[in-house]
């Protein structure tokens, strides 16, 4: 009894085990990619709009959404 309890992993490896392979979530990996795709349109039309009206205080603040969402990207399809 007591080895098969030193066997046992913890609910947070387990998690990472699932969180980590790609097969399980390879459909939640698409949606994701999707939804990154649809905001950097978004964004993309926000700052053209920016630039139009010439507001210069609402393209930093959409800059910065844009490194945001940039950072956000990387760090989950690595």
């Amino acid at each position: 009894m007591a080895e098969s309890a030193s066997k046992s992993i913890s609910s947070a490896e387990a998690v990472m085990m699932g969180a980590l392979a790609s097969g399980v979530n390879g459909p939640t990996w698409v949606v994701l990619k999707i939804t990154f795709m649809m905001l950097a349109i978004c964004l993309i039309a926000m700052l053209s709009l920016a630039f139009v009206s010439s507001e210069f205080i609402i393209v930093g603040h959409i800059v910065l959404l844009v490194i945001i969402g940039s950072v956000l990207f990387v760090l989950l399809n690595r």
